[in-house]
């Protein structure tokens, strides 16, 4: 296997999720590549808007404000083409750029919202020896060619890899037994305390807003951005390796919280030689 290391991984911490601890994240990163330097940085739009000009800011923030609108997912069944937004599309997205928002109810599409955020980077970074790992709360997915419709996701891996606190609430799917009660509460007209009743029922079992466990869980999805910078793959076949692809909350949980050995015997070498 072909190994790249970079000189530097920077974490934008642009995800305002409560219990993401950036700070242990980073902790987390020194230990398994202590050779490595690691760069915290604030979200990227702000670190970027802070590197310009003043007289630059108001013309740019409308032009990352219409790229940023040209990547919402506006059908789950249709391939993803970026298309005029609407004026209220972008005057939605200035306000989030602007922090008068938060990124509710809307889909982007992964690979677009990472070609934009590439964008950002100064072209100086825009090389191999530059890890760069962006945290949001904005919701992503990728168009899946085997069933032909649009999935949310945690992570793109590219470069920048965006990784979305939302999105491992929402993308990773929930035990059968919880739609199947939720669909029961639906149809006999219950409201949103009955919702959260069932979610209390099925504690444990997903990983929700604001979970104590998210920064523990999201250890792992940094480290796959970390592999895809090194190898190119930033996923692992084994199921108790904190690179696993789950595709089930139950898979995460299992992955990221269940397994003390934290990764495969393959995946633990090569961490062992990058030491």
């Amino acid at each position: 296997m072909n190994i790249q290391t970079p000189d530097v991984i920077y974490l934008y911490a642009g995800s305002s999720a409560k219990t993401l601890n950036v700070e242990e994240l980073v902790d987390y990163l020194r230990i398994q590549l202590p050779k490595f330097r690691i760069s915290v940085r604030p979200n990227l739009t702000d670190y970027y808007f802070a590197q310009l000009p003043s007289e630059q800011t108001d013309a740019e923030l409308d032009k990352l404000a219409f790229q940023i609108a040209s990547c919402r997912v506006r059908n789950l069944m249709e391939g993803w083409t970026p298309i005029e937004p609407m004026y209220g599309e972008i005057a939605y997205e200035k306000r989030r750029l602007q922090g008068k928002s938060k990124a509710v109810g809307v889909l982007y599409d992964g690979f677009g919202l990472s070609a934009v955020s590439f964008r950002l980077i100064d072209n100086s970074e825009k090389n191999p020896n530059c890890c760069h790992i962006v945290l949001t709360d904005q919701l992503f997915g990728t168009w899946d060619e085997d069933d032909r419709r649009y999935h949310a996701r945690v992570g793109v891996f590219a470069q920048p890899s965006i990784l979305s606190t939302t999105g491992l609430v929402e993308a990773p799917a929930k035990p059968k037994d919880f739609y199947i009660l939720k669909q029961q509460s639906q149809i006999l007209g219950q409201n949103d305390l009955a919702v959260a009743k069932l979610k209390e029922e099925f504690r444990g079992r997903f990983i929700d807003y604001d979970d104590e466990r998210l920064t523990e869980v999201m250890k792992g999805y940094v480290m796959q951005a970390v592999f895809y910078q090194l190898t190119g793959e930033p996923f692992c076949p084994e199921p108790t390796c904190r690179l696993y692809n789950a595709h089930w909350q139950e898979e995460v949980i299992r992955a990221q919280l269940e397994n003390k050995a934290e990764f495969c015997a393959q995946h633990s070498r090569i961490l062992a030689d990058l030491r």
